[in-house]
């Protein structure tokens, strides 16, 4: 694994100083433990508007459903497939290069990111605010197999768009049968 990200990091790094804004590759197991945080997030969450509705039961699903939506940013993909590569655009306005985070394994890719803003300071009369959720987190099956260490990821206009090369298919052997007592 480790050697994966190394090349991941190498095509990258080349990538980066022709002027492109280029997201962290990081191992699929570094996002495991984000992905139980944000989870973590969400029960509480939802728990905390279940005893907001009163403890009836029966709206777990619409307690949960808001939680989520209050907590994650959404981000919505569009996957292109061609007979070597599959490419994903992934739509992440207001997330910075350094705020986030792929992780690509042969059939899946996950997209994480949080939002760092600074909050200024509170002299005016606020009349109405929608705020964005800071969170992002979305994970995505692949329609084919593709080769991690040929991925290249770039982030322009808040959209995040990932090419890889697909795997190698297995080249097919053909079979030959013979049949009993033949010579």
């Amino acid at each position: 694994m480790a050697e994966r990200a190394i090349a991941s990091q190498r095509s990258l790094a080349s990538q980066a100083s022709s002027g492109n804004l280029t997201p962290r590759f990081v191992e699929p197991e570094a996002v495991i433990s984000r992905m139980n945080e944000v989870y973590d997030a969400i029960a509480r969450r939802a728990f905390e508007l279940f005893e907001g509705d009163g403890r009836v039961d029966g709206r777990e699903l619409d307690h949960w459903f808001k939680a989520e939506a209050e907590i994650l940013h959404p981000a919505r993909v569009q996957i292109r497939e061609s007979n070597d590569a599959v490419t994903v655009d992934a739509e992440v306005p207001g997330f910075s290069v350094n705020e986030l985070q792929v992780s690509l394994e042969p059939r899946r890719l996950t997209i994480t990111g949080t939002k760092h803003s600074k909050s200024q300071g509170q002299n005016e009369n606020i009349v109405y605010s929608e705020l964005c959720s800071r969170e992002l987190l979305r994970s995505i099956e692949l329609p084919a197999e593709v080769n991690v260490e040929r991925a290249t990821a770039t982030l322009n206009n808040g959209v995040l768009e990932l090419n890889v090369a697909k795997a190698a298919a297995a080249k097919s052997v053909p079979l030959q049968t013979k049949s009993a007592g033949a010579a």
